[in-house]
């Protein structure tokens, strides 16, 4: 399926407005003059074409406006199909979105009551922006560090900067956060799910929020909290973000999620592809298809099989670099982005439509290489370009400074570029993202102070969430006063850092692991937007002393120039023991 890009259109006095529905029979398109509005102003059908895209162009409708769909056609659950035209329904291309859910019975494919107070509406707009003369920073691999942060998260509590700008787009360019990151020598941010999200149901009845965002609604869109306003402010306010980490050489890298959406399983809401058409955006089970093949753990899976779906994704990942000038991706669960029926492979058609496409084959493809679905872990095994969260790296340093027995051989393979894991190719050491702590799990600050996890305040009974962290607390669970304890600690946090910032491979940082971050020993914070997940910047004289070790360790390895290729040449290591003796082959394997 080919054709120009779907969603609205703003062309001087007229907006273009489409949608892709191959099992539809109507689609009308729903205009709103406010957001409170639960009655459309304007009812207007949309006309198919041949390629089932529905379209209509409507005259002095401009940005600013707000709409939705409506989207009737069969509906035949057992068919896979939940068409239902009592719901308002989120354009998946909008390029805004103002509102958010509002949870309530209405939403459900099931009844027919009119869904449209209960949800957001679709922005139409100006896509114009003074970019400046703005150039993306292109770093090349072997001199990237990335920075993995929350938008919210880490300006929420910071002292300088304006407290109308926390926990926004602007404010996480705001002079003193750009100072901070490049005294750490970070080359490239990348921000936790921007696309705009939405939280779901059992989070909202319970006060809880979707925090991180791993659950996407509407996939061109800013999420519309980071910005000062939702009515096109996000897409204005994300550029200039943009604009400035590049001003300060910084690229920018977003966390995308095309393996599920918000609306979960068959006892889920009806937001969008669920009522747009549903045997067409998601995968069904072959034996009934009124179930959804879940390969993800959220109750649903995007059918990458279908090239209507390819093309939603290819159509937004080229929108996000061309238009919102952002240097790369990093793919959640993106082993499920390569799956056929059900199996993995290196040349799914996805994959092999971004090593062809001009625009995506230049940007910087990052996998979280696995999920739910058989053979989940597919380490090592994404296409010639991609980078992959090299896990069998935390874990090897988390084990081996706990003090693990038999983890020497191990660590000096993980040190020494995962020959094991990427030997093969092109890139060498370089393909593997070594990280000690991410969003999902311990901080770093944790790893030294935990055992195990303390997640009751999440709701699950303590059910969510990893068990074995390879973790330590050197003698107190939790906080302590006792200064031998504080200094062990101490050190260990150093060692990690330093495995980190002197391995073969590209290092990732997790926002606030320089200054001593903690979550109070929960692994699995993803439902809170408060103090336990925002980086506290108030620092004491040990987690100063941490940030300056930080910013020493990773200058250090820029300064020796490790950089120029990545990873070590056998010429260039020596492997010692404790007492400075070079070790022997009889070493290796003595626990």
């Amino acid at each position: 399926m080919t054709g120009e890009p779907l969603g609205a259109f703003w062309e001087s006095d007229r907006t273009h407005f489409s949608l892709f529905s191959e099992h539809a029979t109507s689609v009308e398109l729903c205009l709103f003059d406010r957001l409170e509005e639960t009655i459309p102003s304007v009812r207007l059908p949309m006309d198919r074409d041949p390629r089932a895209v529905w379209r209509i162009e409507v005259p002095d409708v401009g940005p600013g406006r707000l709409y939705g769909f409506r989207v009737d056609g069969p509906r035949e659950p057992d068919r896979g199909h939940r068409f239902n035209p009592g719901k308002l329904l989120v354009d998946p291309c909008a390029r805004a979105v103002a509102g958010e859910v509002v949870w309530n019975d209405s939403l459900l494919g099931t009844n027919d009551r009119d869904s449209a107070r209960w949800v957001p509406r679709c922005v139409v707009c100006d896509p114009s922006f003074d970019w400046a003369g703005d150039a993306p920073p292109r770093t090349p691999w072997e001199k990237t560090l990335i920075y993995e942060c929350h938008v919210r998260g880490m300006t929420a509590l910071h002292p300088e900067v304006p407290p109308e700008l926390r926990g926004t787009y602007l404010g996480l360019v705001e002079r003193p956060v750009l100072e901070h990151l490049l005294s750490l020598g970070v080359t490239a941010v990348e921000l936790m799910p921007i696309l705009q999200f939405a939280s779901e149901r059992h989070l909202a009845e319970t006060e809880r929020s979707n925090y991180w965002g791993y659950s996407p609604l509407a996939f061109f869109a800013p999420h519309a909290a980071y910005a000062t306003g939702s009515i096109g402010e996000q897409v204005g306010e994300f550029k200039t973000m943009v604009r400035r980490f590049h001003q300060a050489g910084l690229e920018v890298l977003i966390d995308v999620v095309f393996n599920h959406t918000v609306e979960g399983g068959a006892e889920g809401p009806t937001l969008s592809l669920r009522g747009i058409d549903n045997a067409t955006y998601y995968r069904l089970a072959a034996d009934d298809p009124s179930s959804y093949v879940d390969f993800t753990g959220c109750g649903n899976t995007l059918n990458l099989a279908s090239s209507a779906v390819r093309r939603l994704v290819l159509d937004c990942l080229r929108y996000w670099v061309a238009e919102m000038h952002v240097d790369g991706f990093r793919f959640d669960l993106a082993a499920t982005l390569g799956r056929g029926d059900p199996e993995f492979s290196t040349r799914a058609p996805l994959f092999d439509a971004i090593a062809l496409d001009p625009v995506l084959s230049r940007v910087k493809l990052v996998a979280e290489p696995w999920d739910l679905g058989p053979a989940g872990r597919q380490v090592g095994a994404f296409p010639e370009g991609w980078r992959e969260w090299n896990d069998r790296y935390r874990d090897a340093v988390r084990g081996f400074w706990r003090g693990d027995r038999g983890r020497a051989a191990d660590i000096a393979t993980r040190l020494s570029g995962s020959s094991d894991l990427y030997g093969d190719r092109g890139s060498g050491p370089l393909t593997g993202v070594n990280y000690v702590a991410s969003h999902d799990g311990f901080t770093l600050h944790d790893l030294v102070s935990y055992e195990r996890k303390h997640n009751h305040d999440n709701g699950e009974n303590d059910g969510d969430g990893r068990d074995d962290n390879l973790s330590a607390n050197w003698g107190v669970e939790g906080p302590t006063t006792d200064p031998a304890i504080r200094r062990v600690r101490q050190r260990v946090k150093k060692n990690l850092l330093s495995s980190l910032a002197l391995a073969a491979g590209v290092p990732m940082l997790c926002h606030g692991d320089e200054i001593g971050r903690t979550q109070r020993g929960n692994n699995n914070a993803y439902c809170h937007d408060d103090v336990l997940t925002w980086v506290d910047w108030a620092l004491d004289d040990e987690r100063r002393e941490l940030l300056d070790f930080t910013r020493e360790v990773f200058g250090l390895r820029r300064r020796l120039g490790w950089e120029r290729s990545g990873f070590y040449s056998s010429s260039e290591l020596r492997w010692l023991g404790a007492d400075g003796r070079p070790l022997e082959e009889r070493d290796w394997s003595d626990p």
